[in-house]
């Protein structure tokens, strides 16, 4: 079994990370790939419709400090006052599966994964505007002017990071955005020497004397 890939996925709040993310599993799958989306360790609170495992595992600060000091985390940031992090465990055990793994992260934290795994993807996503990014933070009805404005200041300082990336999708047509995030997770399985390694048999009988 082939090692699944590594990809880093980051945008700005509003930017339509996590739908997209979510919506290229089931598309992946259709082409025979398995994929996972990496849940994230964090300290702050679940929000409603949040379950534990499944969204994030939740965790109190010494814990967190506590799996940082065992060296537990392949990335781990603090955003909002809040922390996140990467099981590393985790991440190897997917990825041993067969498994190709999505961390969602910010820029901070792609920084350190591309330290310790460098052959990691990463893909930056973009709004189509300025207006078009604070209309879908406001579209979520959850947040206070103060903390809109806020995130929109955020934005600007993770875009600005847009170059550290391998790839640059812009989220303006969601449908299109998806076909080529999709096209991008199946570029690396399509490599030579990968497609050999998964198809040895078949390039073996087809170079086989009398075949054809």
């Amino acid at each position: 079994m082939s090692q699944g890939s590594l990809f880093i996925v980051s945008a700005p709040s509003g930017g339509g990370k996590t739908s997209l993310t979510r919506a290229l599993v089931p598309r992946l799958a259709q082409h025979g790939v398995t994929a996972s989306i990496s849940v994230s360790f964090t300290t702050r609170a679940p929000r409603p419709g949040e379950d534990h495992g499944v969204h994030y595992h939740f965790i109190d600060e010494a814990g967190f400090a506590g799996k940082i000091a065992r060296g537990d985390f392949l990335e781990h940031a603090e955003v909002f006052g809040r922390r996140y992090g990467t099981g590393l465990s985790e991440t190897r055990a997917l990825l041993d599966a067969g498994h190709d793994v999505i961390l969602d992260i910010d820029w901070q934290g792609a920084r350190q994964v591309k330290r310790e795994w460098p052959q990691a993807i990463g893909i930056f996503i973009l709004p189509p505007s300025v207006a078009e990014l604070e209309r879908r933070l406001r579209s979520r009805s959850q947040d206070s002017e103060k903390v809109i404005a806020e995130r929109m200041r955020e934005a600007h300082d993770e875009i600005a990071h847009h170059a550290e990336y391998d790839y640059l999708i812009i989220n303006e047509r969601f449908e299109q955005a998806l076909e080529e995030m999709a096209a991008i997770f199946l570029e690396p399985r399509l490599r030579s020497q990968r497609q050999l390694t998964a198809h040895a048999g078949l390039v073996g009988q087809l170079l086989a004397p009398g075949a054809g």
